[in-house]
């Protein structure tokens, strides 16, 4: 009786265990926006940084700054369809998380399912700032919230368009966990189950006729 409770309890584990990082993983995000911006919450208070404000964590080559903005990851503007995109964010997470949850249970390969995995992270982590913060700060409806970014990375000069971009976009958590996921996918897109093949239960065949 108690191999078959321990059965049960690895079986959960193994199913459940990547949403379980993935929660880790927005909460991450998450704590580290709050810090950057400040929060008051069950009699705690913390005044966090001020809009612009940059200090240095690795010399000049990478620096906290506290930015926002009302759009995509790394500062991509939406312009006024803000609610369109939050909306489709949510679509798009409930889409992410049952191919995540399908893919664990026909067996896909671990790398593709870590890759998922960031990928409902990151897309989580932002929509909560745009969901929740815009009313959670006083700051607009709910729907139009910013998202809270606060990683600079130096990069050298380079000229687009007659713009100079002397530094990447600053990201936060969620943008690196969607960045991530996104590469594992892309090198490992031929491992991916196709959503045929999840909605019918069979992982994709390797070439050598294993899965």
């Amino acid at each position: 009786m108690r191999g078959f409770f321990f059965a049960i309890i690895v079986t959960n584990m193994q199913r459940y265990g990547f949403f379980f990082v993935s929660a880790l993983l927005v909460v991450l995000d998450q704590v580290t926006k709050l810090c950057v911006k400040g929060f008051s919450l069950f009699g705690i208070e913390h005044s966090g940084m001020y809009l612009g404000e940059s200090h240095p964590l690795v010399g000049d080559v990478v620096r906290l700054t506290f930015v926002e903005n009302p759009g995509m990851a790394f500062g991509i503007s939406f312009g006024a369809g803000k609610i369109i995109l939050t909306l489709a964010t949510i679509v798009i997470a409930a889409g992410i998380a049952w191919y995540l949850r399908r893919a664990i249970d026909v067996g896909a390969r671990r790398v593709v399912l870590v890759g998922v995995m960031l990928v409902l992270s990151g897309a989580i982590g932002n929509l909560i700032d745009r969901m929740f913060y815009g009313v959670f700060y006083g700051e607009a409806p709910l729907f139009y919230g910013k998202v809270v970014d606060f990683l600079q990375v130096d990069i050298p000069d380079i000229s687009i368009a007659g713009e100079v971009w002397t530094h990447w976009p600053v990201f936060n958590v969620a943008d690196s966990c969607v960045s991530v996921g996104v590469v594992i996918l892309m090198l490992f897109s031929a491992h991916m189950p196709t959503i045929s093949s999840l909605r019918v239960g069979k992982a994709p065949l390797e070439e050598d006729g294993t899965v």
